[in-house]
Parts: C-alpha cells; structure tokens; sequence
C-alpha cells in the first residue's frame, strides 16, 4: 500500500489536523515543526506514530526527504510565506484557514500553487463536518431548489483567543479567525456562486479596552501589553450579492452582549434549512413540513474527512473539492467586507 507522508507545521492546529492525517492506514505523520521546541514532543506523543524528527526552521522541513506533503498551522500573517516555501520544495501542501492576512498575498499564493501541479488544499472543518456536508448535498441534489438567500453567523459572548499576538495584530480578527468558517461554508452549501460585491461594517469595541477575552482556563483579562496590540476587529457583519442575484448575510462577533451562537439558515425555492438544530423546511401536498435531521455533532469526523480528502487526492488523483483557490475567493469576500466597513461604500469585485 502505497503510504503519503506528511510534516506539520505549528502545533496550534496542527495538532488535530496531524491526529486526523495519521489515523489513516495509508498516511503517516513523519515530521513536525514549530518555533517552539519545548511544544512538539507533547505533540508528538498524541499522535499515534509518534514522530520523533522535529525541526525550528520551517525551511528545514520542506527540505526533508522523509515528507512528501506538509500542512501549513501558522498564524494568518506567516501562511503565504510558509506555503510557498512548501511549494517551492515540490511538496503537497495543506493550509489552514484564511488562506492569507491580506488579498494581494493570497492571489500570489494561488498563482504559485496552480502552476506547479501539486495538490494544494484548504483545511476547514466546518465545512467538512458532517452537518455541512449534509446540507451541501442536499442543495446539489435539488432538495431545495434553487438556494437564493442565506444567513450565516458566528458569534461568542466572550471569544477573543488571549494566546498569541497574532491573533489580535493587523492581519487577524474575528472575521479572518471565526467568520471565515461561516462565509466558506454558507458559499460551499449554496452552490459556489461568484461573488459581485459586498456592502459591510466592522470594528472592535471589546478589544481595545482589554474585555472579552478567552483562555483555555475561561474568561481573562490578559496582560496590557497584549490588548495594547489590537489592530484588527472584533465584529464584523454585511451582504454578500452573487452574479446569479442570490444574497448572503454574513456576521460575526468575537466578544458581544449575546447568547453565543453558530448558524446557517438557507431560503431556497423548493425547501429551506437551519444548521442549528439541523432542520430541513417544505411544503409537501400543500402541507408545511419541518423534518429534524439526527446528526451528532463529531469534530473529530469533520477533521478526518478533510484528512481523508487530502490522502485521496495525492494518492489516487481526485480532482480536490476545496483548492486554496477557494481560499482565495472568500479571502476576497472578508477583505472586501473589511474595505467597505471602512470606507463606508459597496466592493465590486471584477469578473
């Protein structure tokens, strides 16, 4: 049996990514990478090949003759330079979402990735959890009709991450962390339509005054020094309108007055949906019907599908279902979001 062998770069989200890949019988974890040494052996023991070739320097991984295909796990600002240095080493790469911190970065990332022939794939587990998965195929089965509305948001009551600088520095925020998940998923299920402009307004309120932040102990408020950082948003929300005419409300909060929430609501001409709880919506001989749909929420099965997608498409030649060009259409959906919440005017995006 032919084996894939894949090095990890960051040991963030690295590390469910890894655990998935390396549950397969026909992928193996072979190497791991991150700035700080001290993380990977906790890591590595985790795994259940637990690798023992561990490398500070990215550039040395990519190097490495014992890895055929690396996933990218750093923070937003370090995935494009990363990737290309993966890509540049003639390695299959995965990246974590968003694809980038800015647009430009993300066009030339694609533009690498595509000219060179190598499987290249967004990691998204929202997208790949069982739930989502089953609504999108409803909709490319015709359950619905056809899906010309959707409503999609995020939101925390106390969510901004207190563990790493990145998060909160220019590049980062709410929508590239947590909105991404919501706007890719909501576009994947209504069918991958092309986006004509978006219309926005975002800021941060939370933030900047040190409040509503999250550790994996609870509710923090962290040192000054780290909220004296915070040069993205924490809220983020607007309209999304495709060239079909269909419409997309997107929304997202790190920190809010609110109930926490995650949701996805689809209008379609021939039925409609909720995510949460997962509820499909018809009329049937003139009778309204709202069909709950028992599907457990597993996480760890929406890390494994995105695994297994991967391993299928380096070993077997499938065509991939989520290329980092993907990444790039909804990068240019949340910067142009972001664009016109400052600006305070609609985004047009070229056909």
């Amino acid at each position: 049996m032919q084996e894939l062998r894949v090095g990890i770069i960051g040991m963030g989200i690295g590390r469910a990514n890894a655990i998935a890949l390396d549950s397969s019988p026909r992928c193996r974890v072979t190497a791991l990478c991150d700035i700080l040494p001290e993380r990977m052996p906790e890591i590595a023991a985790q795994i259940p090949s637990q690798p023992d070739l561990f490398f500070t320097d990215h550039r040395e991984l990519c190097a490495s003759d014992e890895v055929d295909a690396i996933f990218v796990g750093t923070p937003n600002q370090f995935h494009v330079p990363v990737a290309m240095d993966v890509l540049k080493a003639g390695k299959h790469v995965m990246v974590t979402k968003p694809l980038a911190d800015a647009l430009q970065p993300a066009e030339d990332l694609v533009a690498l990735a595509e000219s060179t022939g190598l499987v290249n794939m967004m990691s998204l587990s929202t997208r790949y959890s069982p739930a989502i998965q089953f609504l999108g195929h409803q909709v490319q089965q015709g359950a619905m009709g056809e899906i010309y509305y959707a409503r999609a948001r995020s939101v925390r009551r106390d969510g901004i991450p207190a563990w790493s600088p990145g998060f909160v520095r220019e590049g980062g925020g709410a929508f590239r962390d947590m909105g991404v998940h919501y706007l890719d998923s909501a576009w994947w299920v209504m069918g991958l339509p092309e986006p004509e402009s978006v219309m926005g307004v975002a800021g941060a309120k939370f933030g900047p005054r040190g409040q509503g932040y999250f550790s994996t102990e609870g509710r923090v408020r962290p040192p000054e020094e780290y909220w004296r950082q915070f040069k993205a948003d924490d809220y983020g929300g607007g309209i999304v309108r495709f060239r079909n005419g269909a419409g997309l409300i997107i929304e997202s909060f790190w920190a809010s007055h609110q109930e926490p929430e995650r949701q996805i609501e689809l209008f379609g001409t021939e039925g409609g949906a909720t995510l949460h709880p997962l509820t499909l919506f018809r009329t049937c001989d003139g009778e309204q019907q709202n069909i709950a749909v028992e599907q457990p929420e597993d996480k760890q099965q929406a890390w494994l599908n995105v695994a297994q997608h991967f391993i299928d498409c380096i070993l077997d030649g499938v065509e991939c279902q989520a290329p980092l060009r993907h990444g790039l259409v909804v990068q240019r959906m949340m910067e142009g979001l972001l664009e016109s919440a400052q600006t305070g005017k609609p985004v047009y995006f070229p056909e």
